[in-house]
């Protein structure tokens, strides 16, 4: 039943009230939510109030809660778009109202792959540091292998002895025998044949036998000799005073017919660092030569190469 009121209940009732502002336009922005793909529509659509602009006709709520949650909500894009859309599927949602999502997985931690980077830098210095090792023995084989060709030669020149004679004496026991004492000198031409490293040369010790007694001994002086030079060495050869016990008369028979037969011994050692002290070329050779002597002659005794050995 409808009620009208009269004119005196209207003017009655207007000083007491206040006035009220005009009626405030509402919009509304209907905006799909993600589970609109599910065929109802009219259950998914969201209703979001819109206000003029006017500081006069501003709401003094401007949100509704849920609403503006469900809204909000509504206007994600992307991946969780997507994800939502499928057809019969449900979100599920927290004690605030807002969906679920989940959380991209990273493939892996950035200090594993600072680790890995470690071991790798780590793998490729040692590889670098093999590699030039290799490199460097390879190398060096090379050059041991192109040095050993390089042998030093050795050229027998003369002897010159200054002082050669025997006679009677006896030893450090008093056993009378025959003494010998000789002063020789000998000469020879060391040549180096290497186009790229100078070598040491050196000797054992060098020696005169009558009949395996050693009656006078020298030793070369170690010295150092470059590339593709030849030098004249001199080994001073002496015995003072040697006891020949039961040679003694052979001795003296042999220098009385014209020469008593000597053999002139020792070895040559030369050593040539190819790369420093890590790479060495090294060569022996034992030089045996046939030497008649005769104590009246001073002339130097020319040794003649065909009849001396180089081993």
């Amino acid at each position: 039943m409808m009620h009208v009121k009269s004119e005196s209940d209207v003017t009655s009732l207007a000083p007491s009230s206040p006035p009220r502002s005009p009626k405030r336009a509402v919009y509304y922005v209907q905006s799909p939510s993600r589970d609109s793909h599910d065929g109802d529509k009219s259950s998914s659509m969201q209703a979001t109030p819109v206000y003029n602009n006017s500081p006069m006709e501003s709401p003094s709520h401007p949100s509704y809660g849920r609403h503006s949650r469900a809204s909000s909500a509504s206007r994600f894009s992307g991946p969780f778009r997507s994800l939502s859309g499928r057809k019969g599927g449900s979100r599920k949602r927290n004690d605030k109202g807002w969906p679920e999502c989940n959380v991209i997985q990273e493939e892996g931690d950035y200090g594993d792959l600072d680790g890995d980077g470690g071991i790798s830098r780590r793998c490729q210095l040692l590889i670098a540091l093999l590699g030039f090792v290799l490199l460097f023995t390879v190398f060096s084989l090379i050059l041991w292998g192109a040095s050993r060709p390089y042998k030093a030669q050795i050229l027998m020149k003369s002897l010159f002895v200054d002082d050669f004679y025997f006679g009677e004496g006896s030893d450090g026991t008093g056993v009378i025998t025959k003494m010998l004492t000789a002063n020789c000198s000998l000469k020879m031409s060391v040549y180096n044949p290497a186009t790229f490293f100078g070598i040491h040369v050196s000797s054992t010790p060098v020696n005169l036998f009558y009949s395996e007694i050693p009656v006078a001994s020298g030793q070369l002086k170690k010295y150092y000799q470059p590339r593709k030079s030849r030098r004249i060495v001199s080994i001073v050869i002496e015995g003072n005073k040697v006891p020949l016990y039961g040679a003694g008369t052979s001795f003296a028979a042999s220098d009385s017919s014209g020469g008593v037969p000597l053999t002139l011994d020792f070895g040559i050692r030369t050593q040539g660092y190819v790369v420093g002290k890590l790479v060495k070329s090294k060569h022996r050779m034992h030089v045996t030569c046939p030497i008649m002597i005769d104590s009246t002659k001073t002339k130097p005794i020319k040794l003649r190469q065909s009849l001396c050995t180089f081993d």
